[in-house]
């Protein structure tokens, strides 16, 4: 296989060809710190690359191998978001208000990753704290889109996402609190997974921004993202998700009640580009026998109710930072505003049961739900750059306003590659489902994965 062919096959790919001895360990690994080497100069996606444990761990994979080692995920070289502690390491959380002391011991995400036998690569580049809807900061610099470098990957998962998207690890962890896996899945044309809420643990955290967090991974298919929740989730049905996928290829399954909407919880207006992608996604789903109908959520004021909880999220994290001085000046404009919108937290969270209620009755006569993720095609680098905190909040709220509302009911959602627009750039489809729907989403992500091909499409950047 080209080596440009082996960067891109994928984590479910890598694991299956080290198991069957047709490529090692050390060969994925130093294929993908070539390709580091060469491509992340202008990506910027690595915070750090810990090439030499990696290549140590490489080698231990390998001994394991050549025992008789089966795990699932076997010398696979992934990347993890600077959000998650690697024993060892520094979490940065995309700035440089943190102390500098390495974390001690694996989060529960990293050490199961770990269990299963994966490599860790190195950590992911973030906004700082998670805030941003782009990847850039004081800390660190601009993380570009492998698609069109003047273009933002998205946030707050963009290191991740710009990784994967160009072919310098298998797979990477993201996080999600308001769209941080699905916006930067939908910038860089890969499949991004938010999963129903506590189904991967936080650990060593109990919850983040008031419970709208959860952790998933940033994947170029949909069957990797099915075996990476297998091997991390707490809590599963009885049969493992990647075989949902598996059985969802050749037929097209029960047909599905399927509602599509374009509407915003607040009246944004949509791109052209957009609705004509999710048009056709709506048409694909059709055309695989799915019923399919137009009808709006109703969404009531749920988006005034995610904010406060996102808003007062980042105030509690800009005071557990031990240097809080050093935080830029937008994030402390952004804590200013969530020590305000506390006062109105313990409201927010109660009225969450009512929001989802409402919300939910749409899933009264559909399985799923299909809309947009952005209102746009990824917008520029840099593109809220020196505003302060209020007019960052609303540029991103013009732009992601599909997303955070999920978060607050809690239950799945996954982004994936919908056509893209007339210069090429990614546009991602987003699917939700009722709670514990991972399995509905996933099938039917792997029936469009199917009809649209997008695991053959690479970023020219990325050669």
């Amino acid at each position: 296989m080209h080596a440009d062919e082996l960067a891109f096959a994928g984590a479910a790919r890598q694991a299956e060809m080290v198991r069957r001895g047709q490529v090692s360990s050390k060969e994925l690994v130093e294929l993908h710190l070539e390709r580091i080497a060469r491509l992340d100069r202008e990506l910027n996606s690595f915070r750090t690359v810990m090439a030499e444990r990696a290549l140590a761990d490489a080698a231990q994979a390998d001994a394991r191998r050549g025992a008789g080692d089966d795990r699932p995920l076997l010398g696979v070289p992934v990347a993890v978001k600077d959000t998650e502690d690697v024993a060892g390491e520094v979490t940065g959380w995309g700035s440089d208000a943190h102390d500098g002391r390495p974390a001690e011991r694996d989060g529960e995400l990293v050490g199961r990753l770990r269990a299963a036998g994966a490599v860790i690569l190195g950590k992911t580049n973030l906004p700082e704290l998670a805030i941003m809807g782009s990847t850039e900061g004081q800390a660190f610099g601009v993380t570009r889109n492998p698609w069109d470098t003047d273009r933002t990957p998205g946030g707050s998962s963009g290191g991740s996402a710009a990784a994967v998207a160009a072919g310098l690890c298998a797979a990477a962890t993201g996080s999600d609190g308001a769209g941080s896996i699905r916006i930067p899945a939908a910038n860089c044309g890969l499949v991004g997974l938010k999963p129903q809420r506590d189904r991967i643990s936080l650990a060593p955290l109990r919850e983040h921004w008031n419970g709208l967090s959860v952790l998933g991974f940033l994947t170029r298919t949909v069957e990797e993202t099915a075996l990476l929740l297998d091997v991390t989730a707490q809590t599963a049905p009885e049969r493992p998700y990647v075989h949902t996928v598996r059985e969802a290829r050749g037929a097209a399954g029960p047909p599905l009640r399927i509602a599509v909407s374009t509407k915003p919880p607040v009246p944004w207006r949509v791109h052209a580009a957009v609705r004509n992608a999710i048009d056709a996604m709506a048409g694909m789903l059709r055309g695989l026998g799915h019923e399919v109908s137009e009808r709006d959520p109703d969404w009531g004021r749920a988006s005034d109710d995610v904010t406060i909880r996102y808003l007062s999220g980042i105030a509690e994290e800009a005071e557990r930072m031990p240097r809080p001085q050093r935080l830029q000046r937008r994030t402390r404009g952004f804590a200013r505003l969530g020590r305000v919108a506390r006062r109105r937290l313990e409201q927010a969270r109660r009225a969450e049961a009512a929001h989802a209620t409402r919300i939910g009755e749409l899933f009264r006569d559909h399985d799923a739900l299909l809309m947009p993720v952005a209102t746009r095609p990824p917008v520029s680098a840099g593109q809220w750059e020196g505003l302060g905190a209020a007019r960052t909040l609303l540029g991103m709220a013009s732009v992601y306003p599909f997303t955070g509302v999920w978060n607050m009911t809690g239950q799945p959602a996954i982004s994936v590659p919908a056509p893209p627009d007339s210069e090429g750039l990614p546009i991602g489809a987003q699917l939700v489902a009722p709670a514990g729907g991972e399995e509905v989403l996933l099938a039917l992500a792997a029936q469009l994965e199917d009809e649209l091909g997008w695991p053959a499409r690479r970023p020219a950047s990325a050669v």
